[in-house]
């Protein structure tokens, strides 16, 4: 096989594992802005505070990053009912979540970034566990453990809170509670609690996701906002409130990404990915798998 087969398959395996990435890092919003109708802009510094919290685990304590993160989960989960309650009391109750709701979420996206700065300085910082250096080989195919570790993280994410939508009481309540509340209120369901529910289930996510993210690469507190026009173009692009379209667009992004920073140059991936989004919600305004 040829130097350019060669590159070429290597550039698609690795857009599918950073695609694996993408739909860990957006399945929080998925829950948010997908399920509840909140565009939640803060999700990025949310998940910045995650990687933070593995950065603390593995250079303070010794701890594996990822570990770091699952054992602070349920803080996450505290936090983000939290903050729910308070966007509810505020501005939902009111019926003035539109655009004031919106500079809330900035306002904590902001608070995040400078509290950051304040505590770590805007050095970068990484984290060291057995998969963050080498690669998988098989054959021609090179598989960077610390793209391949997120990757499964990701799907495993994606699978159990799939599961969990699909088959409990509560993750039904939550994929109903933004179509009619007032049926939800029959089955003897709170709307507000469900979607307190869910929304510190978006922020336990983004723990998780943040250590998949300073995996990756090393982080400093204003890199979130790359990823806040990509995280939800991923969203729109498989369907709002649809994980598996959340999956398909994030490996679909990813793919492209890729190919474009291997054959064209780093610069055009965000490019090509935004103007993909533009031509398939152009074709299917509903997103791939969007209903």
């Amino acid at each position: 096989m040829d130097a350019s087969a060669d590159l070429l398959i290597n550039a698609i395996v690795s857009g599918l594992l950073l695609g694996g990435f993408y739909a860990a890092v957006s399945i929080g919003v998925a829950i948010a802005f997908g399920m509840l109708d909140i565009v939640n802009i803060a999700h990025p510094a949310v998940i910045l505070l995650g990687s933070y919290v593995a950065y603390i685990g593995n250079t303070v304590f010794g701890i594996d990053p990822i570990l770091a993160a699952v054992i602070l989960m349920p803080a996450f989960y505290v936090l983000g009912m939290a903050a729910y309650q308070i966007y509810y009391v505020a501005f939902e109750r009111r019926d003035d979540q539109s655009l004031r709701g919106l500079s809330f979420f900035f306002g904590i996206l902001f608070i995040a970034e400078v509290g950051l700065i304040l505590g770590f300085g805007v050095d970068y910082r990484s984290v060291q566990a057995w998969y963050t250096q080498g690669n998988l080989d098989l054959f021609v195919i090179e598989l960077p453990w610390r793209l391949l570790v997120p990757f499964l993280l990701g799907l495993l994410m994606v699978a159990g809170l799939q599961i969990f939508l699909s088959r409990t009481f509560i993750g039904r309540a939550v994929q109903a509670v933004a179509q009619d509340q007032g049926a939800l209120r029959l089955m003897a369901a709170n709307p507000v609690k469900i979607k307190r529910i869910a929304f510190g289930l978006s922020f336990a996510t983004a723990a998780v996701a943040g250590a998949a993210l300073i995996i990756i690469q090393p982080v400093e507190p204003s890199i979130g906002r790359e990823y806040i026009g990509r995280i939800f173009a991923i969203c729109v692009l498989g369907g709002l409130g649809s994980f598996p379209g959340m999956v398909i667009a994030a490996v679909t992004l990813g793919i492209i990404e890729s190919l474009t920073a291997t054959f064209f140059g780093p610069s055009w991936a965000p490019a090509v990915s935004f103007g993909v989004l533009l031509v398939t919600l152009a074709v299917r305004p509903n997103g791939i798998l969007g209903r």
